[in-house]
């Protein structure tokens, strides 16, 4: 399995300040996806912003992407994971969050083509 960290999502309280800063102090183009949420669209280690109160994490979240999701999953459980959000579909793919054994969450996507 093919497996690469490829996206950082950050919490942000301000999405309008977050995208502003990024877009000034790097020269990041964010592409919106609704009033809360936007990314980099570079095709590299992208970066998210969530501002969603709903759906923010507590720290920057790291995604690992795969090739194969439910393998994915069913690795990380196996190995003493634990699932935070089973799988659920995004624009452009789907994804689920799991907990490390030291309690960090993190990510798991697929993208889905076109």
């Amino acid at each position: 399995m093919v497996a690469r960290p490829n996206f950082i999502e950050l919490p942000s309280k301000d999405i309008d300040a977050a995208r502003l800063f990024y877009a000034g102090a790097f020269g990041w183009q964010l592409t919106g996806f609704g009033p809360s949420y936007a990314c980099t669209m570079t095709g590299d280690v992208d970066i998210g912003l969530q501002s969603d109160p709903a759906e923010v994490t507590a720290a920057p979240l790291a995604v690992i992407q795969v090739d194969d999701l439910e393998a994915a999953m069913l690795g990380v459980t196996t190995c003493g994971g634990r699932i935070l959000k089973p799988i659920f579909g995004f624009p452009g793919g789907r994804r689920f969050h799991f907990a490390d054994p030291n309690g960090n969450e993190l990510a798991v996507m697929a993208v889905e083509p076109a």
